[in-house]
């Protein structure tokens, strides 16, 4: 896991957003767009980042592409943060 990548991905507040949608269950990119006051070119993007940092991932059924939270990302993200929390450099 590149944690430059995932953090970048996890910077952005729409991305989160889509993290949080995520969490309930998997959605097609249409209908994460209509959460959002977005094109769904830039919806487009932020999947793609979120895929590139491992965080979400695509699966196909017939003609739509769904959207399934990285857990197991997750999980390795937040024992890095918090592995680093307690150690402050200046």
């Amino acid at each position: 896991m590149a944690m430059t990548e995932t953090l970048k991905a996890i910077a952005d507040p729409v991305r989160r957003e889509i993290l949080e949608l995520l969490k309930q269950h998997s959605y097609s990119a249409g209908e994460i767009a209509d959460h959002f006051e977005l094109s769904q070119a830039t919806v487009s993007y932020h999947l793609k980042l979120l895929k590139q940092a491992e965080l979400i991932s695509e699966r196909r059924e017939k003609n739509f592409i769904y959207y399934d939270i990285n857990a197991s990302v997750f999980e390795d993200v937040l024992t890095w943060i918090y592995s680093i929390g307690g150690s402050h450099h200046e």
